[in-house]
């Protein structure tokens, strides 16, 4: 069952966005993603300060399967990064959506997003 938040936007590249009233965002992987991805070992996230640029890579997740890329739905500064998920990748797996991967601030753009109804529906056709 793929669990999707109701208050989280979504890039078609699986990651989610918690875009917030001071114009910041949370960003990590949807549920379908680290499922897709299988267990988690190792992540590699940008530094504090660095730019990230909605439609494009910012760090990548390393699974039991495969290397993939982790696109920023937003263009920003990284104001956060969360040490928790460098520590302990399995994190991800077990709650992807508390297990946050970077907070951008001054949010000057963002990918086409969808609402959670919207991505459900996407994932529901990326499954078949």
């Amino acid at each position: 069952m793929n669990k999707i938040l109701d208050n989280l936007l979504y890039a078609t590249t699986h990651e989610w966005a918690e875009i917030r009233e001071d114009n910041t965002a949370r960003i990590g992987i949807s549920d379908f993603a680290q499922h897709e991805l299988g267990d988690l070992v190792f992540i590699n996230l940008p530094e504090l300060g660095d730019t990230v640029t909605a439609g494009e890579a910012f760090g990548d997740v390393e699974s039991v399967k495969a290397v993939s890329d982790v696109i920023s739905p937003v263009t920003g500064v990284v104001s956060a990064v969360n040490q928790e998920v460098l520590d302990h990748p399995e994190s991800i797996n077990e709650s992807p959506y508390e297990s946050w991967f970077i907070e951008v601030k001054e949010v000057s753009g963002k990918s086409a997003l969808m609402t959670a109804t919207e991505y459900d529906e996407f994932c529901g056709k990326e499954a078949h």
